[in-house]
């Protein structure tokens, strides 16, 4: 195969998933620039290594990268203390459809009580939610992206929930 056609194979296959690598990234370092530059060896990785890839869900293999990209990247580069909060207004085009100024700071303060609640988790357990809430995939997908058992997931991802759902109850009992 040319590196011409080998490259646009590349693009019409890999780079539609770029979005979830990088939120994935962005959960895991917990930081908007960390995660770009995850995506961007992740990207290189992926690119390197394509010739290789043996068929499957393209997605879950890009997401295999990513994330051990990242925890590559997390043991070279951070020490445990160094965390950035996420902040919605970055990471979203829009905060409510209503243009109610009031809806849209409750909107606001709930996805950011429910950010910061997801921060706090360990990182198997957020790592679990993230695949399987913002990225939708499937508990098989995510044992083949973390490399553990289809139970282990199933367990993180319910740990995780449990955890969050604490979290959150023990949020709103201070606020109300």
């Amino acid at each position: 195969m040319s590196d011409t056609a080998r490259r646009e194979r590349f693009e019409q296959t890999v780079l539609p998933h770029l979005d979830a690598a990088y939120n994935l990234a962005r959960w895991l370092t917990r930081n908007d620039q960390d995660a770009q530059d995850v995506t961007q060896e992740t990207c290189l990785r992926a690119f390197r290594f394509f010739d290789r890839y043996q068929g499957g869900s393209m997605r879950a293999w890009l997401l295999t990268i990513a994330r051990n990209t990242c925890y590559t990247w997390l043991r070279k580069n951070r020490q445990h203390d160094s965390i950035e909060s996420f902040d919605e207004e970055i990471h979203s085009t829009e905060l409510c459809g209503s243009a109610d100024p009031e809806i849209q700071v409750l909107a606001a303060a709930d996805k950011e009580t429910v950010n910061r609640a997801l921060e706090e988790l360990p990182d198997v357990f957020r790592e679990a939610l993230v695949l399987r809430e913002m990225e939708g995939m499937s508990y098989r997908e995510i044992a083949k992206v973390t490399a553990v058992s289809l139970g282990t997931v199933m367990s993180r991802f319910a740990r995780g929930r449990t955890r969050l759902r604490q979290s959150l109850t023990a949020e709103l009992s201070r606020r109300y």
